[in-house]
């Protein structure tokens, strides 16, 4: 996944060095080359054989160690990184950095780095919200250095609040979503509806249908991290949403369509793949007096159709995808909607084929425009999600 990129990891010293060890793992299993820089300090806290042994790399910290291949490694390192992770950054490095100084390994490196730079404060509370540290924040800011906000929780010091640093995965977001792909879809906005939606029958019990919104965050996913700025309108599901998307919790069609009506305007593509529950369901009561449950019956009232009521109202510079899911006569039925509902491309899946379906980590569509017929094999939701970009991106 990050084959060529090559990632290093600055750390200092903080207690929270020990999650480093884990980040550098996961890097390491994503494939890219991991280069770790520590403080002096910070080797209190984790040893630095610790990182050698994850990365298959010397770790840095002495800059005038010469136990390796001759080149001012500062700077051959600096040339070679895609991103820069300090991780956790202590409020002296933190400020040193802010102030232009450069007196070991670490510090020098960053200084030379013309890459992306990532700062996750890690200290005590009272220390993150000093004055000082809070200014010397805010010059990160501004000479571009992406900062991540620490976590509240329990310190290492007995202390509750802010100051603790984010999950290796969070840390991990941040990195994938600077390096993991070209920035394509960069200037973009993407509207993705996901997930099923309820029709509340009464109080207690509902209509739903399988859905589980997989295929829909994966799109969402896949477009932020090419760059695209992204809206998430979700019905329930039991899935995290991806990270640095905007997302709108729904719970019934008409609450979908609302959500989908008061944004669609400003976006430059719409993938809806959201299964609607397309019926209001109402109780009625044999001789309308309700004696038990069993003398119930449930009349359907059909709910607006979002993707008809998109293709009628979009603009001619905007792009319209939606799902369509078939046990049978897939591709006459797909293409039946695509005309019908004034689409630029329909995914069209058959829920009987294997690898295809709901609740599962695999999908298996055919791409279908006005034009066009492109069947592709099994794949992965987010290999899905990638193929259904690179075409979407190419059709106006």
């Amino acid at each position: 996944m990050l084959k060529g990129k090559t990632i290093v990891l600055a750390v200092t010293g903080s207690i929270a060095a020990y999650k480093i060890a884990n980040l550098a793992s996961m890097l390491k299993k994503l494939q890219c080359d991991v280069q770790v820089l520590m403080t002096k300090n910070a080797t209190n806290f984790i040893n630095p054989i610790t990182f050698e042994t994850l990365t298959g790399n010397k770790c840095l910290v002495d800059t005038f160690d010469r136990n390796f291949q001759y080149s001012v490694e500062h700077v051959a390192l600096a040339k070679r990184a895609d991103v820069v992770l300090v991780a956790p950054a202590s409020a002296n490095v933190i400020g040193k950095i802010a102030n232009g100084i450069a007196d070991d390994m670490l510090t020098t490196t960053i200084m030379a780095c013309p890459c992306k730079k990532i700062i996750s404060p890690a200290m005590n509370t009272n220390m993150y919200y000093n004055p000082i540290v809070q200014d010397n924040i805010a010059k990160l800011k501004r000479f571009d250095m992406e900062v991540i906000e620490p976590d509240n929780g329990y310190l290492a010091c007995g202390d509750i609040g802010a100051g603790k640093m984010p999950s290796e995965t969070v840390l991990l977001d941040y990195i994938l979503r600077e390096v993991q792909y070209d920035k394509d879809l960069a200037g973009k906005k993407v509207l993705v509806t996901a997930g099923p939606t309820r029709e509340a029958i009464d109080p207690v019990r509902y209509i739903t249908n399988h859905s589980t919104g997989k295929m829909g965050y994966a799109i969402a996913r896949d477009c932020m991290l090419r760059g695209a700025d992204v809206t998430l309108v979700s019905g329930k599901t039991s899935i995290t949403p991806p990270p640095f998307v905007k997302v709108v919790d729904v719970v019934s069609a008409a609450d979908m369509f609302e959500a989908v009506k008061d944004s669609y305007k400003d976006m430059d593509y719409i993938i809806k793949t959201a299964a609607v529950a397309d019926y209001t369901p109402a109780i009625t009561y044999d001789n309308k007096v309700k004696k038990s449950d069993d003398d119930m019956s449930i009349a359907l009232k059909r709910t607006t159709d979002i993707l008809k009521y998109l293709g009628e109202h979009k603009s001619d510079s905007q792009i319209l995808v939606g799902f369509s899911m078939e046990t049978e006569n897939m591709i006459e039925n797909s293409r039946t909607k695509l005309e019908k509902k004034n689409l630029d491309m329909i995914l069209a899946n058959n829920v009987k084929d294997e690898g295809a379906g709901f609740g599962i980590d695999t999908n298996k569509v055919t791409l279908i425009t006005k034009d066009t017929l492109t069947p592709l094999p099994v794949m992965t939701k987010s290999e899905v999600a990638h193929t259904l970009m690179d075409t979407i991106k190419n059709l106006k």
